[in-house]
C-alpha cells in the first residue's frame, strides 16, 4: 500500500498549493485562497485506518450567542450534501468542513484525492458568505440556507 501522507504531499505539489507539515505528524496544513475566503485547511492522514481525512476551517470562530443558530444552520445546510459535512465545536465555535476517504484495499491515487481536496474547499468558500450572515446575525440560519440553494 502507498504511504497515504505521501500521496497527499504528491498531489498537494502537483497541484501547486502553498502547503507545510505539522512537525512529527502526518497532517499537512494546507492554504487555499478562494473566491469569498482565505481558507486553512488541514490533510490528516490515517495510515493505520487507510484513510485520509481533510477539513477546511471558517476564517471566523462563532461567538457563543451564535452557536445554536449556527447548528440550525448547519442543519439545514448539510441536509443533501452529498460529499462532506460542516462541524461546529460548541465549545470553542470552531466551524470546519469535513471530507474523507477510506482507502483499505487500494492505492491512493490523485484521482481519489482530487475529489476530497476539491469539494471541500469549494464547497467551504461557496458556504462562507451564508455562515458570516449567520456569525453576524444579519440573517436568520433558513434565509442562510436558503440562498446555498439559490447558488
Amino acid at each position: 500500500m502507498a504511504n497515504i501522507h505521501q500521496a497527499v504531499d504528491s498531489f498537494l505539489n502537483s497541484e501547486r498549493w502553498a502547503h507545510d507539515i505539522l512537525a512529527g505528524q502526518l497532517v499537512h496544513r494546507v492554504f487555499y485562497q478562494g473566491d469569498h475566503a482565505r481558507l486553512i485547511c488541514f490533510a490528516q492522514a490515517r495510515e493505520e485506518e487507510q484513510q485520509l481525512v481533510f477539513y477546511s476551517y471558517c476564517p471566523e470562530t462563532v461567538p457563543e450567542d451564535r452557536r445554536t443558530a449556527m447548528a440550525e444552520f448547519i442543519a439545514r445546510a448539510n441536509y443533501g450534501l452529498v460529499l462532506g459535512n460542516l462541524e461546529l465545536d460548541f465549545e470553542d465555535g470552531e466551524l470546519r468542513f469535513k471530507t474523507s476517504i477510506d482507502v483499505e484495499g487500494t492505492e491512493l491515487s490523485p484521482e481519489l484525492i482530487r475529489p476530497v481536496l476539491y469539494a471541500n474547499v469549494l464547497t467551504m468558500d461557496q458556504y462562507t458568505p451564508a455562515i458570516m450572515t449567520v456569525i453576524c446575525g444579519e440573517a436568520t440560519p433558513a434565509e442562510a440556507a436558503a440562498t446555498l440553494a439559490a447558488a
